[in-house]
């Protein structure tokens, strides 16, 4: 296929994301119809049913670059030589998060996806199985931090790590939905929590 061919096509399914990102974030998926996303990207049914038979397989779309964007991110700070503080990796990731969650961006509809995923079981398998991936990336960097003599030698990696994956999602949500948590919030609390001597011990 010619180059220039190849271009086109592209630029016609960013112009359909781009579209349906704009109702999504306007609308919600549900109440999104294929109807609204042809009128916002002025195409016909037949253009937009060419590059993707449903909505849902234009939310795994959206979806997937979103999540590979930032698996990529977090799998930069985490793996990074030396080991990154705790503090230093979770305040650069949520100052990474805040650009992702901005005006107009994927990461908005995240929380969307993620009730999305709970019922529809094509897409929440899709979602956990790249969450996975990225929880996979805290429980390596955890064991990396174990090895830097950084946390005791006896920690519990995958718990830790399950742990860690889910300050995320959590600053997301406190993010779209709250509004008053910023990465230094979080920087903040994990020292206070570092220099804390109150924690309750684990019962085993």
């Amino acid at each position: 296929m010619p180059r220039v061919s190849e271009e086109h096509l592209e630029r016609r399914r960013a112009q359909i994301l781009d579209a349906a990102r704009a109702c999504f974030i306007r609308k919600g998926f549900h109440e999104t119809s294929m109807q609204d996303i042809f009128a916002e990207s002025g195409l016909s049914a037949g253009a937009v049913y060419r590059y993707f038979k449903s909505k849902t397989e234009i939310i795994e779309a959206l979806a997937s670059g979103t999540i590979g964007s930032l698996a990529g991110y977090v799998a930069a700070v985490l793996e990074e030589d030396p080991v990154p503080t705790l503090d230093d990796a979770v305040g650069r990731l949520t100052e990474q998060i805040v650009t992702l969650v901005g005006p107009g961006e994927n990461l908005r509809l995240a929380p969307q996806a993620w009730a999305l995923a709970m019922y529809d079981e094509q897409f929440g398998t899709y979602v956990r199985d790249r969450m996975s991936v990225v929880r996979s990336l805290w429980i390596m960097y955890v064991g990396r931090l174990r090895d830097a003599g950084m946390v005791p030698p006896d920690t519990d990696c995958t718990a830790a790590g399950k742990a860690l994956f889910g300050m995320l999602p959590g600053f997301v949500l406190q993010y779209l939905l709250v509004g008053d948590v910023t990465p230094d919030d979080f920087r903040r609390g994990l020292r206070s929590l570092a220099a804390s001597t109150t924690l309750t011990p684990d019962p085993t």
